[in-house]
């Protein structure tokens, strides 16, 4: 007599042995996967681009439960102005072209495929500085109520260099 215990049948084919499938994601990680998903999905999102000199395009592409998802363009010299998320986390994802991001003192390149989690409250500023149109995706949770403006960066002006 054999004491292994087999079990016959396929154990996916029973789905109450199975965790339940989240309905929507609920985590950074899963809302970051998200947008990886949708990035991918270049069919989905790209012949909704469009591109306007005056002002920024943007489009909402879909929404869930506590979340929405925004396609945005950027020709070159657009941007954001600085600015939070009031209550809102997000994740930006550039899906093409190449963007800068200003946070503080801090700034960076942000090439096609460069994901950015964003914290409720922190104050950034996005702008295309590149020659060539860019195109990002930004997810929000809890959808976008607020975007606070704040005001531009000082750089330094004549009277407030040394003399010397």
């Amino acid at each position: 007599m054999n004491s292994d215990v087999e079990i016959a049948g396929d154990l996916l084919a029973v789905p109450h042995l199975l965790p339940p499938a989240p309905e929507h994601p609920d985590t950074v990680a899963a809302f970051a996967g998200l947008a990886r998903r949708i990035a991918a999905d270049r069919a989905g999102w790209t012949p909704l681009v469009r591109y306007d000199a005056t002002t920024r395009w943007y489009h909402r592409l879909r929404t869930g439960p506590g979340y929405e998802v925004w396609l945005l363009s950027w020709v070159p010299g657009q941007g954001s102005g600085r600015h939070d998320h009031g209550p809102s986390s997000g994740v930006l994802t550039v899906l093409d072209g190449e963007l800068t991001e200003h946070t503080g003192t801090l700034t960076r390149t942000l090439p096609a495929g460069t994901q950015r989690v964003l914290a409720p409250g922190g104050v950034h500023e996005v702008v295309n500085d590149a020659l060539e149109p860019a195109v990002s995706l930004h997810v929000y949770f809890p959808g976008l109520t607020a975007m606070p403006m704040h005001a531009p960066r000082c750089s330094p002006t004549a009277r407030d260099l040394p003399v010397g």
